[in-house]
């Protein structure tokens, strides 16, 4: 599974970090968002014996189901302790999505924090397809 590099670029934004994520398709760009935030929490190869969960979310719109999604994942981080190493989105729609989740165990010894993400934000969140590709702007609570 894995993650491929995700085309996304920081936003400067007081006290908060953003970041601007583009992929092909729905489905790449909630891929490539996850590989962003994996990317903006952690510096190290995440080791260790991996597991698959299955993922299903509503969400009113795009962006409410962006928010959503990107929420679970920080949700394994701080509340179970595991760390995403790949995502396929099996499915996504405008208010919809199905995904499977690898994760692997957090190991402070191996893995260094690079950020301390609190909270994905609804302030400034967007998703909407732009000339021929998808782009999501999100807001993190540092």
């Amino acid at each position: 599974m894995g993650f491929k590099d995700p085309d996304f670029s920081y936003i400067d934004h007081t006290a908060d970090l953003g970041i601007v994520v583009r992929g092909g398709s729905l489905k790449e760009l909630f891929e490539a968002a996850a590989s962003a935030l994996t990317r903006l929490m952690i510096h190290g190869a995440p080791p260790g014996q991996e597991r698959r969960s299955h993922l299903t979310l509503h969400g009113d719109d795009p962006a409410d189901l962006m928010v959503r999604f990107l929420g679970e994942i920080l949700y394994l981080f701080e509340g179970e302790h595991r760390i995403l190493k790949g995502v396929s989105v099996d499915s996504v729609s405008s208010s919809n999505l199905s995904a499977t989740l690898e994760t692997v165990p957090f190991d402070e010894g191996r893995i260094e924090i690079v950020n301390e993400i609190k909270a994905v934000t609804y302030h400034g969140s967007e998703v909407a397809e732009k000339q021929g590709h998808w782009e999501a702007r999100i807001i993190f609570d540092l």
